[in-house]
């Protein structure tokens, strides 16, 4: 299939950080057949966010164009530290939490890419069956020095911090992924650049056409400093309400606008640039456009009508200053041994995860009651917890609320 050159400088360029080979890659997508798109992912966490949504867009692009997604569940790679770019290593799981964090990653991941078109294999159809032979052959086609170009791992032996065995295997076994699947192209972000590079050495080296390795660029989280990560609570989760989803895009810094219209959306290249212009010129409220940008993840991800209903009461409640119509109610009385805190009577109330969040938002002046009438006011200090006045409502945080009765 001969893709015309704006189709092709979509599929290659747009929302792509580097394709390792370019050319290569290039010459198989105008070859006519299908190939193999590889995307592996470690269960260790029940839920994708849109970091994550940046390189499944591209994959359904590709699928598309009638080409092959193959998703691997990697039930044994999730008890393996990969510390990729970090310092710790993930822990270990239950082969039921695999299985459990499986099933709700793989509801988020076919919101994005076609269910009908991909394929789903888990690791442990070929790693079941490994042996100490076949780990021995594994390790034997690499060298500790070509493991220590790693930029996480230099770093961590100049510092004498410690580097488990086990992550070393890590880049072997997602490689022989690679082998595995006969995989023609390897998707991951720009921070698996290394285990990527092995997955098409160790396919040399066994007789295989070395995969293209397909690079996404990493998304800027919500507090527009640091990778979109949970362990950062800077995240939009696929899988949130439409209220919360619409609620996180609208906090974004400016400077996020136009890499998330890019990434996350199909508006027009053009349209992008003049985007950048009129800020850049500041002849555009840039709230606008973030609504905008709210209105179109959010609706991909639910639909139009949740969107609407999620930006009304974002103006209602967020710029308005309204209290919102669907508060739940918590009942005065179930708080009663609650504990002797307004963190612990937040905590019981469901509002909040843990006392130690309480405590933090509150000193933070981000609790404020609304009695049912008069002035509202800020808890300044985790004091003792006194029954507000039935009616009154609370605001904890930027977008949850209930109402006591």
């Amino acid at each position: 299939m001969s893709l015309n050159p704006a189709e092709l400088q979509r599929i290659t360029e747009r929302g792509v950080s580097e394709i390792i080979v370019r050319e290569e890659f290039i010459d198989l997508l105008q070859s006519g057949r299908s190939l193999r798109l590889k995307m592996g992912f470690d269960p260790s966490r029940p839920d994708i966010h849109l970091g994550h949504v940046v390189g499944l867009r591209k994959l359904r692009q590709l699928q598309d164009l009638g080409h092959q997604v193959i998703l691997i569940v990697g039930d044994w790679t999730a008890q393996i530290g990969d510390p990729s770019g970090r310092s710790a290593t993930r822990p270990i799981l239950t082969h039921e939490e695999v299985i459990a964090n499986a099933e709700s990653y793989l509801l988020q991941f076919f919101k994005v890419v076609d269910e009908t078109r991909a394929q789903v294999v888990w690791q442990s159809e070929w790693f079941g069956k490994f042996s100490l032979a076949d780990i021995i052959d594994l390790t034997g086609r690499f060298t500790v020095a070509q493991f220590l170009q790693r930029a996480d791992y230099a770093q961590r032996l100049a510092e004498q911090s410690p580097i488990a065995l086990t992550e070393l295997l890590y880049p072997l076994l997602q490689a022989y992924d690679s082998v595995a699947i006969e995989a023609d192209v390897e998707f991951g972000g720009t921070d698996q650049l290394f285990n990527l590079g092995i997955g098409r050495e160790l396919q040399r080296s066994k007789g295989q056409r070395p995969q293209q390795c397909f690079l996404m660029p990493i998304l800027v989280g919500t507090d527009g400093v640091q990778k979109m990560s949970k362990s950062l609570d800077n995240y939009v989760g696929v899988a949130e309400p439409p209220e919360e989803m619409y609620g996180k895009i609208m906090s974004l810094p400016d400077a996020l606008i136009v890499p998330y219209f890019d990434y996350l959306t199909d508006a027009p290249a053009e349209e992008l640039a003049g985007m950048s212009r009129d800020i850049a010129a500041e002849t555009v409220n840039p709230m606008n456009l973030k609504k905008r940008l709210a209105a179109e993840i959010t609706a991909a991800f639910h639909d139009q009508p949740a969107a609407a209903a999620a930006q009304e009461r974002f103006e209602r409640v967020v710029q308005q200053r309204a209290l919102p119509e669907d508060m739940p109610v918590v009942s005065l009385a179930a708080l009663a041994e609650a504990g002797p805190r307004w963190s612990n009577a937040l905590v019981a109330a469901g509002l909040i995860s843990s006392v130690s969040e309480g405590k933090r938002l509150i000193n933070q002046g981000a609790v404020e009651l609304f009695p049912p009438a008069g002035p509202s006011r800020r808890l300044t200090e985790d004091s003792h917890y006194q029954p507000p006045e039935p009616g009154t409502a609370i605001k904890v945080g930027r977008r949850r609320f209930a109402s006591f009765n």
